[in-house]
Formats: C-alpha cells, structure tokens, sequence
C-alpha cells in the first residue's frame, strides 16, 4: 500500500526553468506546422509540443497530451528556448555515411 508521503511525492512536478514566450510570428510558424497534413510527424509533434508549452502546460502534461515521454518534451523546450524555431530541426548525426543517394 501506497504511504501519503510516497503518493504526495508522485504528484509533485517542478517546474520547468525553460518558460516559453512566443513572438507572433513563431506562434504563426509553430501553428502552420502543427496542421499541415503532409509534414513529417515528427515536425507535427515538436511544434505541438513548443504550443503547448507556450500555454503554461507543464512537461508531464505535455507528455500526456502528445503521448511521448516526458524527458523528451524536456529536451524539446530546452532546444526551442535555446535556439528558437532552428532548435527544433534534426541536428545531424554521426556514424557511417550513406552508402546510396536519397
């Protein structure tokens, strides 16, 4: 059985340190991506991620709303706080270059 203090302890969540403050211009960018249908999903789910933050939301109801785990969205929200839109893009990875052209 579950003590109050280890179930209190569950519900607490920080606070994120990385507040979201949309210019109308990002908010415009943010929302054209979060609907277009032929975007990749992964592009979908950043930009809704970034909105929802913006909002006030919290990281854990984020990731609840978006279904992805919530060190993910962190990640997300530090990028975007740090770089802006340029964050949210795929920084490229290392390993063994392609072999064929796309």
């Amino acid at each position: 059985m579950i003590s109050f203090l280890q179930k209190r302890r569950c519900d607490i969540s920080r606070k994120s340190p990385y507040e979201i403050v949309l210019e109308p211009d990002e908010k415009k960018a943010l929302k054209k991506m979060a609907q277009k249908y032929t975007s990749p999903y992964f592009e979908v789910l950043r930009a809704k991620v970034i909105l929802l933050a913006s909002e006030g939301f919290k990281n854990k109801e984020i990731a609840t709303r978006v279904d992805m785990p919530r060190q993910i969205v962190s990640k997300w929200r530090k990028r975007f706080f740090e770089q802006r839109l340029a964050g949210l893009e795929d920084r490229s990875r290392r390993g063994r270059p392609c072999r064929f052209s796309p």
